[in-house]
């Protein structure tokens, strides 16, 4: 967990901004079940390191927006 917090710490956007991460000890819910129409809806590049939980989230275009 701290190789993938270092990760987080070491983003920056392409503005310039930087990300703080901090590790939060706690239970959450898992297994929640999301449908493949919920996850074809975003766009997601995965990232070579740790792809399952290294992914960029890109914005929607435009039209598969909701008002």
């Amino acid at each position: 967990m701290a190789q993938m917090t270092a990760l987080i710490r070491g983003t920056t956007t392409q503005t310039g901004l930087r990300v703080k991460a901090a590790q939060i000890k706690g239970v959450y819910p898992t297994r929640i079940k999301v449908s493949d129409q919920q996850m074809a809806a975003l766009n997601l590049t995965h990232r070579s390191i740790c792809p399952q939980w290294n992914y960029m989230i890109h914005p929607r275009s435009q039209s598969a927006q909701k008002p």
